[in-house]
């Protein structure tokens, strides 16, 4: 598919609350059935950015992603976003992206956030996560590991389309604005980011801030500061391998080796 349509959903999360933040997002998807390919929703999108693992955490059978993986087919739409997991007896901050015609991928986040005692929590991620669909290859990452570029190379054009789903407080939106639009620039593609609004249990205050970017570093879609909402963009791959045929700095990229 040449061009394809992405929805950033940019909402409050009701604190720990599975029932009401699946009631909510029902309404949300119902609403975009017909209208795009693809629906992003903040980190976390079901709890908040909560540290109660243990009570919060569902495998991936549980009634979270069961209840996503109907959505998706019902209402023909991929979805992505994170929630709690639990795994083998670990716990992980997990990302997702479930697609109508019923493939699940998923990536464990690896950058856990130190300051918030995320790692006391959660089990980090080994593996990065590219995605193939639609003809377009997507790389999904989280929050914190927006920080770490090496994480998110793009070597030899490997994706097309870059995700984080987030939940970033207002002190550090700065960090937010510059590294999503840096990430565009660096590995020529497309890149989306989704945070979320509102107070969260610990009083971290949230205003957004979710863009979607070209490889141009243009701000092609996003949402006002402060509130809930939905943008959508139509990303064009054909657009994006010209520009990468045009301006090839991606053939003097310099190799990592991660440990």
């Amino acid at each position: 598919m040449d061009s394809i349509r992405i929805s950033i959903v940019q909402t409050d999360i009701v604190w720990e609350n599975k029932q009401e933040n699946l009631r909510l997002l029902h309404k949300k998807l119902q609403s975009l059935c017909g209208t795009t390919e693809i629906v992003v929703l903040p980190e976390m999108f079901s709890t908040g950015f909560s540290m109660q693992s243990k009570t919060l955490a569902e495998p991936n059978s549980g009634e979270t992603i069961t209840t996503l993986k109907l959505w998706a087919r019902q209402f023909q739409i991929a979805i992505c976003g994170s929630y709690i997991a639990t795994d083998n007896g670990l716990f992980y901050n997990r990302a997702f992206v479930l697609t109508p015609e019923g493939e699940e991928f998923y990536y464990d986040k690896r950058h856990l956030f130190r300051m918030g005692r995320e790692a006391e929590h959660f089990s980090a991620g080994t593996k990065r996560l590219i995605l193939p669909y639609l003809e377009w290859n997507i790389c999904l990452q989280v929050c914190y590991d927006l920080r770490f570029p090496v994480w998110s190379r793009n070597i030899n054009n490997e994706y097309d389309l870059l995700i984080y789903v987030a939940n970033w407080p207002i002190p550090r939106r700065p960090v937010w604005d510059t590294l999503l639009r840096a990430r565009a620039f660096e590995n020529q593609c497309y890149v989306c980011g989704v945070n979320r609004t509102g107070t969260d249990g610990y009083h971290l205050e949230y205003n957004g801030g979710s863009k979607i970017y070209s490889a141009f570093g243009e701000e092609i879609a996003s949402l006002p500061d402060g509130r809930e909402g939905i943008a959508t963009a139509t990303l064009n791959l054909s657009a994006l391998r010209q520009f990468r045929e045009k301006f090839p700095v991606w053939k003097d990229a310099d190799e990592f080796h991660l440990s």
